[in-house]
């Protein structure tokens, strides 16, 4: 009898010890778990799990916040605001030489103080949108050769990108050097309809994956878009965010004829050179466009670099409007600056 009882003791002696060991175990681990499913949850759209979610934070004791640290304090206050900028006179040729004292820079009508200035010939990422549609059938062996000369007349350490575009864009060589890019234009034959909005969309998205700061993309198109997804309305949003310099070439119709649509394209080109601070030319003849492509790819590389620390201190991602005048120079035709027209201020805590 003795024996029978003391064996019952033993048994729920160790159904205690479980029980207990069990608590514990439930309470080390509940609160980890629930704070692991509120993180998975996060992108789930379902409400009881995103409810679970929330009540595993609550439960957790929220830490002090961080403060911010000193080199996170300096680039908030110091983020400078970069320029590539042309200088031409009356006849379009390009002014090199000026000095840093010749610029000043107004930003939503308040001057800034330069901050950063070179005239060096720096290496470029460089993106090349060219039009193969059907009405550059005539057009399209000239175009070659102007993209040649082109990348003849670059920096030999500029790296570059091309895109054909007809009824869509294609891309032909991603990041290659001159002589690569040189390789695949034989291969472009004249064919379909007009995206150009699509291929320059890409381009700048491109072109910022670039290896180098200083980006710039030279499209060459010889009408109105007609069959891009994109609208001008969303390609001039992006062009304003990202502050990529875009020359442009249009090729009209060589008679002199422009009706409607062709001036309507011809504008748009204007419209986006002159909003990212590129040029843009109107060439009547194909004959001209080699010539062209090889004074732009020395601009490119005798350009000025201006930066400067913003006066205005809020991150409000507003619209900044960029004003650069060149002063001091001597008498003569008024000078002519080429640089972007503004761009977004930074969002977040000041």
């Amino acid at each position: 009898m003795l024996r029978k009882q003391r064996k019952n003791i033993m048994n729920h002696l160790s159904f205690v010890r479980v029980f207990v060991l069990a608590l514990l175990l439930l309470g080390l681990t509940l609160p980890q778990g629930r704070v692991h499913s509120a993180i998975l949850d996060l992108d789930r759209s379902d409400s009881a799990q995103e409810q679970t979610s929330q009540e595993g934070l609550r439960e957790q004791t929220p830490g002090p916040t961080p403060a911010a640290s000193p080199d996170q304090q300096i680039r908030l206050k110091t983020e400078l605001v970069t320029l590539t900028v042309s200088v031409t006179d009356h006849m379009g040729k390009f002014i090199t030489g000026l000095d840093r004292d010749k610029f000043e820079i107004y930003e939503d009508k308040v001057k800034q103080s330069v901050s950063f200035f070179a005239s060096e010939d720096a290496p470029l990422s460089v993106g090349i949108i060219l039009d193969v549609s059907g009405s550059m059938r005539n057009k399209i062996a000239r175009a070659r050769e102007a993209v040649r000369r082109f990348v003849e007349k670059s920096n030999p350490e500029d790296e570059f990108f091309a895109i054909a575009f007809n009824n869509r864009p294609e891309l032909l060589a991603e990041y290659a050097d001159g002589e690569t890019l040189i390789s695949y234009m034989p291969f472009m034959r004249a064919k379909g309809r007009t995206a150009m909005f699509d291929a320059t969309y890409w381009g700048i998205e491109k072109v910022r994956q670039g290896r180098y700061k200083r980006r710039a993309l030279l499209v060459i198109s010889d009408g109105q878009d007609n069959s891009s997804r994109y609208t001008y309305g969303e390609l001039r949003k992006l062009l304003k965010e990202a502050g990529i310099q875009v020359y442009t070439i249009g090729l009209p119709d060589p008679t002199g004829y422009h009706d409607m649509f062709e001036e309507a394209g011809l504008s748009i080109l204007r419209q986006i050179s002159s909003l990212t601070g590129g040029r843009s030319f109107t060439v009547m003849s194909a004959s001209f466009l080699e010539s062209l492509c090889g004074q732009i790819a020395t601009e490119l590389r005798q350009q000025y670099s201006i930066g400067y620390v913003s006066t205005n201190a809020a991150r409000d991602g507003q619209w900044r409007k960029i004003k650069v005048e060149v002063n001091g120079v001597e008498k003569g035709p008024k000078l002519k600056v080429h640089a972007k027209a503004g761009y977004f201020a930074p969002l977040g805590q000041q």
